[in-house]
Order: structure tokens, then sequence, then C-alpha cells
């Protein structure tokens, strides 16, 4: 995947100066040889240079984990650990910070070799709220060198997006179109995440596309285009304008990114779009998104934002659907009920029209924007890339503002079903525990819009971890409450 950070985690071990320095060194030495036997080892960086036990020895580690590249960093407290320098180095930092820390090894050296790190990790996590500092703290965050490497490897996909967050620019094309006021929300909590948008007219692209007419790279896309669709190119006519679009797009994202390392889309995608362009851009966004450049249908900024942090934290694509249409009772009965241990209001169908990347779709196929066809001509409506989404787990979810500047999001684990669509679009039979009530007292109670995002793979821990990080109240996450597990909204008489 392009278009995210590589990170690199900077580990740095502390140690209080009236316990043992040696703990420190043995114990870090230790995680770092199990993170290596367990993961890749480029993800970690040992800081050699000390043991930090002053904010002279803060300075030298912050230098060093610096200059050797790392965007992540890993306070380990191999024993008690100075509450100020350890916490300084999270303040200091520039990038995400980890707090973690040593269990005791054996009951045979609990004198000489105890380092009370489970002690520590209280006094560091009060002074990080004293000094107001942000730092990931896992749910049991003190472990033996091998659990303790489990939670670093953890946080990397975290850490990716949070890096990620903080060099990203959205751009976008249009307002959003007629009755799709949904979508529309303040773009001062993406300033306040460190985002940066862009926002330009339909008619700014319209402008760059024409220049792209008869661009020398537009055979080799539309050779890629055709590679790709294989037996499903049902539309060759309309490669030609698709793969001039292409090109388009990422030489913009190239020009305007500015200081900006990453970049996601937001496209007015109708109506007008299509009768000045001569085609909707359905399969050149899900070409994109494949790839990791995110592109969001209807300008949907947050929903582009949304798309970025689940692609950094899965590094793979993702895909944004209406959370779109119930499944019908004869396909529940005949498909599902009995087979899978789900109830048809845990059941839905999740649909786009056509911004799926491929390798998302059992099949795919490229055809015309039916939706769009209803009121336009169906030529001008070419480009949509159709297919079931492939069966499996998936992570439902969304980073959204409210229109009075409250940050929310929500996270729901469950899986795409096995089973036939019998429909059009990308489009698949999800089915989350609980759906029908999440559907009420969170999406609907919480005023979400329709748009949600997925993510193809359980990542329930590290979104709600990364929601957490940039600032989002605890309370203002949702989540598909358990049965029995009211919500504050529900009736308990109900």
């Amino acid at each position: 995947m392009i278009n995210m950070p590589e990170v690199k985690i900077g580990i740095v071990a502390v140690s209080r100066d009236c316990f043992p320095e040696s703990l420190s060194v043995n114990r870090r030495k230790a995680l770092v040889d199990a993170y290596k036997n367990k993961y890749d080892a480029a993800d970690i960086y040992e800081c050699p240079v000390c043991i930090v036990e002053s904010e002279i020895h803060m300075v030298q580690a912050l230098e060093d984990v610096k200059a050797n590249g790392c965007n992540a960093l890993v306070v380990y407290l191999g024993n008690f650990g100075p509450e100020i320098s350890e916490t300084l180095l999270a303040k200091h930092f520039d990038g995400p910070s980890m707090f973690v820390a040593a269990a005791e090894e054996s009951g045979d050296d609990l004198i000489q070799g105890r380092g009370d790190a489970y002690c520590g990790m209280l006094n560091a996590s009060y002074n990080l709220k004293l000094r107001n500092i942000k730092a990931y703290i896992p749910e049991y965050p003190v472990g033996t060198a091998d659990e303790c490497a489990d939670m670093i490897h953890e946080f990397v996909p975290i850490a990716r997006a949070i890096v990620g967050l903080k060099d990203l620019k959205i751009i976008s094309f249009g307002p959003r179109p007629l009755n799709f006021m949904a979508c529309n929300a303040p773009i001062k909590q993406l300033l306040n995440l460190g985002v940066e948008i862009e926002e330009n007219s339909e008619l700014d692209l319209f402008e760059a596309f024409n220049k792209h007419a008869g661009d020398p790279r537009i055979p080799d896309v539309i050779k890629d285009m055709e590679k790709e669709l294989g037996t499903g190119n049902n539309k060759p006519e309309i490669l030609p304008k698709l793969a001039q679009y292409e090109i388009t797009l990422l030489d913009w994202i190239e020009e305007h990114k500015g200081y900006r390392k990453y970049v996601t889309l937001a496209g007015k995608c109708w109506p007008a779009f299509q009768t000045q362009f001569g085609f909707v851009p359905c399969y050149v966004n899900s070409r994109l998104t494949g790839r990791g450049i995110p592109v969001a249908c209807e300008t949907d900024i947050y929903g582009a934002l949304s798309e970025f942090v689940g692609t950094c934290v899965s590094d793979d694509a993702v895909t944004l659907l209406d959370i779109n249409n119930t499944v019908p009772a004869d396909i529940y009965k005949e498909s599902i009920k009995g087979n899978f241990p789900y109830t048809q209001k845990d059941t839905f169908m999740g649909f786009h029209c056509g911004n799926t990347c491929s390798g998302k779709l059992t099949s795919c196929n490229m055809k015309y924007q039916l939706i769009m066809a209803r009121s336009l001509p169906e030529e001008v409506t070419q480009g949509t890339l159709e297919g079931d989404i492939i069966p499996g787990d998936i992570t439902f979810y969304r980073l959204q503002s409210t229109a009075d500047n409250i940050l929310r999001a929500y996270v729901a684990q469950g899986e795409v079903l096995p089973v036939a669509t019998k429909s059009f679009g990308g489009i698949g039979i999800f089915a989350i525990p609980e759906m029908g009530r999440f559907y009420r007292h969170v999406l609907i109670e919480k005023n979400f819009p329709h748009h949600g995002a997925v993510a193809f793979g359980h990542f329930g821990k590290a979104l709600f971890e990364v929601f957490k990080y940039i600032g989002v109240d605890v309370n203002e996450i949702g989540y598909n409450q358990p049965a029995g597990m009211r919500y504050p909204t529900e009736n308990p008489f109900a």
C-alpha cells in the first residue's frame, strides 16, 4: 500500500536512580530480542545512548531516536522509573508515544532483582495527566518481554494512523450533491486533528481533466485497467476517459499535496459530473482506494478521513458504503437462518455504486450506473464497478464531526456473509451482532450519516485506541453493545 507512513518505533528504557540500572538494561535487551524473534525487526529501534534517569538523559535519548528516524516512541519502564523525565520523553517527542512496564521475572530474585514497574506505571499515568500529555497505554500494560513485544506490535497500526493524520491533506472537489446534507460537517475538527483541507470547485477539476486530453500515459493506464477487469470489461469504450481522469487525479495530488506527505480525496460524483465528464468516476475511485489513496464519494470529507484511518490501521484497502437496505425475509430464510448465528435484524446490505476495489469483490464487472441512468442518458453513466463484496470479517466504523463541532466515532465488528445479494453495485450482505439496536441507539441516536467505512478484518481494538488517542471522548465512541447491555437511550420497557 502506498500513501501511508512506515512506522519506526524507538524503544527508550527508563530507570529510577535508586533502582539498579542493570534491571532496565537487561530487560530492554530481552524485550528487543523478543520483538525481533516474533515480528519485523525494522519496526523498532533500541536506543543505546542511555537509560533515562534524568532530564539530561531524556534529551540525549530524544536526540538519538530522532536522528535514527523514529516517528513513534515506546517508553519502557524496566523498573519503577523517573516519573518526570519519562513523561517529558512523551511531551517532547513529535509523534505517538506508548508506555509499557516490565513484570517481575522470578520469585528467586525479588530483592536486588525486583523492579516495581507495576507501581511505577501508576505514577507515569498520573504525571501524563498532570502535563496533559497523550500516550497509548495498553489494556494491561505490564508484562514479560514476550508479552510487551506483543503490546508493541499492537501499537504499530495505531501509531501508523496517528502519524499519518499529522501529515494528511484531504482534497475535495465540489459541494455536496443536492439533498446530501448528511455528509455536511464543519472542517474545524479536521484542523484540530492537524489535518489540512483543500476545497476545490468541480470546474477546477474539469479544467484539469480537459488539459489531460491526449496525455501519452493514457494507453498504459488503459492496458492496466484491461488487465484488472479481465472478462468483466463490459464497457471498453469508456476506458480512455477513465484513464485520463485517473491521471488527472494523480497529477493533482502531486501538484497540490504541498508540505503534506499523504492525501485522500472527496469528490462530487453526480449529477452534473456525468453530463460534463461523460462517465461516472466510481471505477477510478476504486483503483486509487485499492492502492492506498482513499477516495470518498459525494464529497464526504469525513468519510475520506475515516477511510484513511482504516487504511493505515489495516494496511489494506478499505471501502466506503451506504448502510443501505434491509435483507429481505426470503433471502434471510433461504440462506442465513440456521446457517449463521444472526437474526434478521443483525443483517443489512452495505452498498455503493462501484467504489469498492476489484480485490475486495468476488468478481467484478464494468457497467453503467443504474440509479443515475434512471434520470440521465445511460451512455454518460458508464464507469461503475459492480460485484458482491468478498465474504469474511469486517469492521464497520466512522469518525465524524457533528454540526456543533463534537468529534464522534463508532466501531462495530462483524462479517460479510457468503450469500448472494441478487442486487447491483458494489454490495454485500453484512452481519453485525445486535445490529438492530446499534442502528437505532448509535447510528440514528448520535446522528451519524449513512456512509460507513469498512475495513476488511477485525480492527476494532486498534480503531478504538486511535479514536481515543486523537481526542474523541470515550463516551462519544459508539459500538454494538451485546444483548443485556442497555444503551442510555434504550427504553428499558421495550
